[in-house]
């Protein structure tokens, strides 16, 4: 069984988000994906003493899948509280996986503006792209089967945690 500890990789996800925060010459705003994402974004945003606001970015309507999706409950919609014009976004994710959601979550990025540019980084590679997508920092890149999903859980207390769950469940 499958074993991670999704405090540890936050941890190790500050510290990469902030080396690639200081390695940029401009300040970058930080944008999560719905919803482990802006869950991460939100914290780190806190965490990092960043001024400012975070954003966050659903892929919902530009997904290839979306005619089997639809738009998903909640409260998804993209929140940019700054000008995406010129902007260096950091962008955050929970896990990745065969890059399509970044790729929808970019396309959604280019409907508010043209960024500057646009840095990934995410919690867990797993590796399975079909898409050339990257992260510029990954806190574990780990293997698994097409039939499990994984996905970031935020417990009542703000802390993060991991499910695991086969694909049709």
């Amino acid at each position: 069984m499958l074993q991670l500890d999704a405090e540890a990789l936050y941890a190790d996800l500050r510290k990469g988000v902030r080396n690639l925060l200081h390695e940029r010459d401009a300040p970058s705003v930080l944008v999560g994906i719905w919803t482990g994402g802006a869950w991460l974004a939100e914290r780190l945003q806190k965490d990092l003493g960043l001024s400012g606001e975070h954003g966050v970015i659903s892929s919902a309507l530009h997904r290839d899948d979306f005619s089997q999706r639809g738009l998903a409950s909640g409260n998804d919609a993209t929140q940019l509280p700054f000008d995406i014009n010129g902007a260096h976004i950091l962008l955050l994710d929970d896990v990745l996986y065969t890059g399509r959601t970044v790729r929808a979550a970019v396309n959604e990025l280019f409907d508010f503006g043209r960024p500057a540019s646009i840095t990934l980084a995410v919690l867990v590679d797993r590796g399975g792209r079909q898409l050339p997508m990257a992260a510029a920092h990954a806190s574990v890149r780990l293997s698994l089967p097409a039939s499990r999903r994984l996905r970031l859980a935020r417990r009542d207390d703000g802390g993060f945690g991991f499910v695991v769950q086969d694909e049709d469940s």
